[in-house]
């Protein structure tokens, strides 16, 4: 494991993001993995954050609502069919991890795991959740939300940023 500054991260990792990673989220027995590709890293409270957008009809987001963290995991190898399965499947349905033959590992600072695969992973603690509010959006970006299915956004402190 090699520790990295969440702050200082390289161009590879906010292309990758782009491209997909994965959200996990654990509250009780409830678990789930889900692909996101949007994501923002900066300071907020003076703490190092990662803010993450889920929809609320996914399935992760009754996760998240009960969840005191979350993970992050960008991998470093070539999994665009794992991202493209965890993308359109929901967990509602099915066992994800299990389908596509991921493993997971407990996270050091968090509840919630990390996945065992090579990558950046980010640990972060739930500071703040606040649903989008449509009438705040530009209506330049209203093409995104075609069913008015809004985001919640999650503000997480990252207690832990590290690779493997």
């Amino acid at each position: 494991m090699k520790k990295a500054n969440p702050l200082n991260l390289p161009e590879s990792f906010f292309s990758q993001l782009r491209e997909g990673a994965f959200l996990t989220a654990k509250a009780g027995e409830s678990m789930n993995t889900m692909t996101i590709g949007w994501g923002m890293i900066g300071v907020v409270w003076q703490l190092p954050v990662f803010m993450v957008l889920v929809r609320d009809s996914r399935h992760t987001y009754s996760i998240m609502e009960k969840a005191l963290d979350f993970t992050v995991t960008v991998p470093t190898g070539d999994m665009k069919d794992v991202l493209a399965f965890c993308g359109t499947r929901s967990g509602r349905d099915l066992d994800k991890l299990r389908a596509c033959g991921l493993t997971i590992k407990p996270g050091m600072h968090t509840a919630s795991p990390v996945l065992d695969v090579r990558g950046l992973h980010l640990e972060c603690r739930i500071l703040y959740k606040t649903p989008m509010d449509p009438s705040h959006l530009d209506p330049a970006l209203a093409a995104l939300y075609p069913e008015r299915d809004y985001h919640t956004l999650y503000f997480g402190e990252i207690l832990g940023c590290y690779e493997e």
